[in-house]
């Protein structure tokens, strides 16, 4: 055990009383991931979750920014107050201008240690999920990966931080009581995106970073963006058409895309239908796969596991098409449609066409 780190001590039967080193971190961070000047939607998602953690333990709500010198930081911060933090974690340097792992885990160590947060929330994307894992090895704290719904115990402060375990069949939640900071990630899309008020102001604290270039034993040779790998871009389309096996074979599948081309819909998947070859991993939706919020979720032969809901069913409207009266999807499905997809979905093709065009002529 860390000597350093101690556990809480027992109160009383099923309560814990917090030790005095672990009462020293105090507030709820959220790290500011960007890339080029752009910062990740995911970002202000974990802004408005943090304000709603802060809240219900009554402290501030910081952002952490760590950037190249410039115009483009400050603009994150700011950015960070309008979307509800209180405070911003300004650290800035040459050699932060491209994500590295080294120079990143080191800034926002030095930073933990020396501010000492309660929670630290990154998002679970390509560079979140790097960064997270070093930075919480090095702190020797706990991360709970993946979460789906972040919460506070009141009993004991702690974050209750809740995923899908054992391929997405149930549900745990997990509560790190012996360390600190309590760290999660959470995947885009998950989380609603917050009203962004222009009018909030908050402070920046800045912080150097104390590490120089000949120190760091990687380099960017090259930045390729994700918009010239032409891939679908399922957690940012406003309509999803997805299929699951209930569909029966990949020629079947050929309805999913009909009806998503009429719709200017993206075209989703189920794992099954992935794992069987039907489309590419890309659209795949689900705990395994990508996390989605479009204002229509249309699910045609797919029964609804708690491993494909995790990921849809933050859309603001969901239309479940299945053979199975009692399948799980119509549990929490916005309209449901008992019935078999191969006949229901070129109807409904046929009709969104036929109501497309009189819209069309009547404009």
């Amino acid at each position: 055990m860390n000597a350093d780190k101690a556990p809480p001590r027992k109160a009383g039967k099923g309560k814990f009383e917090l030790d005095e080193r672990l009462k020293a971190y105090q507030g709820v961070w959220v790290f500011i991931e960007h890339e080029r000047g752009n910062v990740h939607p995911v970002s202000w998602e974990l802004l408005g979750e943090g304000r709603k953690l802060a809240d219900k333990l009554g402290v501030a709500l910081s952002g952490v920014v760590l950037a190249a010198p410039g115009l483009a930081a400050r603009r994150f911060c700011e950015e960070a107050f309008f979307h509800g933090a209180d405070n911003c974690y300004l650290m800035e340097d040459a050699v932060l201008s491209s994500y590295r792992n080294q120079p990143f885990t080191k800034g926002l160590t030095d930073l933990v240690n020396t501010y000492q947060p309660e929670i630290l929330l990154l998002g679970a994307t390509t560079q979140g999920r790097d960064l997270a894992g070093s930075v919480a090895t090095t702190l020797k704290t706990g991360l709970t990966a993946d979460c789906t719904e972040l919460n506070i115990d009141m009993e004991n402060r702690s974050m209750a931080a809740s995923r899908p375990t054992f391929g997405g069949s149930l549900l745990c939640t997990i509560l790190t009581l012996n360390f600190r900071p309590q760290m999660a990630t959470v995947r885009p899309r998950v989380m609603a995106m917050p009203d962004r008020d222009s009018a909030r102001r908050g402070t920046i604290i800045e912080h150097p970073l104390g590490l120089i270039e000949t120190e760091i034993v990687t380099k960017v040779l090259q930045y390729i963006p994700d918009d010239q790998q032409d891939k679908p871009q399922l957690p940012f389309a406003d309509i999803i058409v997805s299929g699951g096996r209930g569909l029966k074979n990949a020629d079947n599948f050929q309805l999913i895309w009909d009806l998503a081309m009429v719709l200017g819909a993206e075209v989703g998947a189920s794992r099954p239908v992935v794992q069987a070859g039907w489309v590419e991993l890309e659209r795949q939706v689900g705990q395994s796969g990508k996390t989605v919020r479009p204002k229509l979720y249309i699910a045609a032969g797919i029964s609804g596991a708690v491993q494909h809901r995790v990921g849809m069913e933050g859309s603001d409207v969901i239309i479940a098409i299945n053979t199975d009266p009692n399948a799980p999807i119509f549990d929490f499905a916005t309209y449901g449609i008992v019935g078999n997809a191969m006949t229901i979905l070129p109807a409904l093709t046929q009709a969104f066409k036929q109501q497309l065009a009189v819209a069309k002529m009547a404009s």
